[in-house]
């Protein structure tokens, strides 16, 4: 029988500001999209073949209320927004790179999300 979990388990004054969301499928992709400098949602949208608008504004203020990025709104006309990120934002990239190493290593044994075959 397995051992009933603790009311207490988790410290109330830190597990709502956990910086990791499991089940986000954008925000990872986005981190690499801004790892060479800042973008605007256009040169964002690029390489997101498959998110909305919606979702990737959702996605993008998420990510700049948790403080990865930032957001700057240049007042010109047309007006011009990019998304840049953050010294946080950064310092998730090392641990991503070891995630996407693991996903590499283990890609024959992690179930299919879609219908594409796998690279060789």
């Amino acid at each position: 029988m397995t051992a009933r979990l603790d009311a207490d388990a988790f410290d109330p004054h830190c597990s709502h500001r956990m910086p990791i969301r499991v089940g986000d499928k954008w925000a990872g992709l986005v981190l690499r999209c801004l790892e060479d400098g800042p973008r605007r949602f256009t040169e964002l949208k690029a390489p997101l073949r498959g998110v909305t608008p919606k979702v990737l504004t959702e996605t993008l203020r998420a990510m700049e209320r948790d403080g990865w990025l930032t957001r700057t709104a240049y007042d010109e006309n047309p007006p011009r927004v990019e998304y840049a990120l953050t010294e946080l934002g950064r310092s998730l990239l090392g641990p991503m790179n070891v995630a996407c190493a693991w996903a590499r290593e283990h890609l024959d044994q992690l179930p299919r999300t879609d219908a594409r075959p796998r690279p060789a």
